[in-house]
């Protein structure tokens, strides 16, 4: 059985309101237009999502710190995962009646860029922060995803810390990795070295995101020999990230003109048959193509 993922909030955001893409958008449209964060967890759910995860991508310190609103992290983690809570009820989603129960994935992010395993810090200054975030997040997710893990030591940070404080609930890790296919994460790591480095925590699943299909592909591949455990994938549809990119500086990537929807779905059809159990999408990937892989596994 396959399990279908969202797709992306953040590029969702920006095309509804371009004039909010600017400094810590995403962050503040917590604030500023909630109803809008709903909005847009519902069209995942409607478009036939069964896992939505929360916007709290960019709600670590190390970007709140630009504003001077690091010391809010908690706050705003715990409000983005209530709206997403919100987005279930709102949808009569909340309970097994006419279909499936949708889930509320909480989301893990990096603490400092995405991508780069070269400012990923260390283990004693990321442990607390993930401990912040988990406990903001767990009263209202059913899951954890520690996602766009670029290098093993980041996952396994990550991941300890949800498996510390979130109350028993899942843990899964995402690795992002490099744009060749078969040269493992970002950060040079293999992913047998990714998959070996969490041995002995109890993670519940593994997948790859925010990375071109075509290398998600070759990855699932090697992972599915590696493990017995759920695996999966919710690829991008970015162009290659350019120098110096940050999450929230004026620097665009742009969307890949070469992966239409058809396309997409082609790929995550192909990642089924890799081994791929969950499936979704995340930066480029909107409602529009996750109802069209809904509609193409019927």
């Amino acid at each position: 059985m396959v399990t279908l993922l969202d797709g992306g909030m953040g590029r969702e955001i920006q095309e509804r309101r371009p004039e909010a893409a600017h400094g810590l958008w995403s962050a503040s449209v917590l604030l500023d237009e909630p109803d809008l964060v709903v909005e847009i967890h519902r069209e995942y759910i409607d478009a036939g999502a069964v896992v939505i995860t929360t916007n709290n991508y960019s709600t670590i310190p190390s970007y709140l710190g630009k504003a001077g609103m690091q010391d809010r992290y908690r706050e705003l983690t715990r409000l983005a995962a209530t709206l997403a809570r919100r987005a279930v009820r709102e949808s009569g989603r909340a309970a097994r009646a006419g279909g499936k129960r949708v889930a509320v994935a909480g989301s893990l992010p990096p603490l400092e860029e995405s991508y780069r395993a070269d400012l990923v810090p260390p283990p004693e200054i990321s442990q607390p922060i993930y401990q912040g975030v988990v406990e903001a997040l767990r009263d209202d997710v059913d899951l954890f995803i520690c996602e766009t893990m670029s290098s093993a030591t980041e996952a396994r940070t990550a991941a300890s810390a949800a498996l510390a404080h979130g109350q028993g609930k899942p843990v899964y890790v995402s690795w992002t990795l490099d744009e060749t296919p078969g040269r493992g994460l970002r950060s040079g790591d293999t992913v047998k070295q990714a998959v070996d480095a969490l041995a002995g925590l109890g993670v519940d699943g593994y997948l790859f995101n925010c990375t071109h299909p075509e290398a998600i592909e070759a990855g699932l591949r090697e992972l599915k020999a590696l493990t017995t455990k759920p695996i999966g994938c919710y690829p991008n549809r970015l162009n290659k990230v350019p120098e110096g990119w940050t999450l929230d500086n004026e620097i665009t990537t742009g969307l890949r003109s070469d992966l239409p929807r058809h396309l997409y779905v082609a790929a995550m059809l192909r990642s089924i048959e890799a081994g791929a159990t969950l499936v979704g999408g995340c930066c480029g990937i909107g409602p529009p193509d996750i109802r069209a892989l809904a509609q193409r596994l019927g």
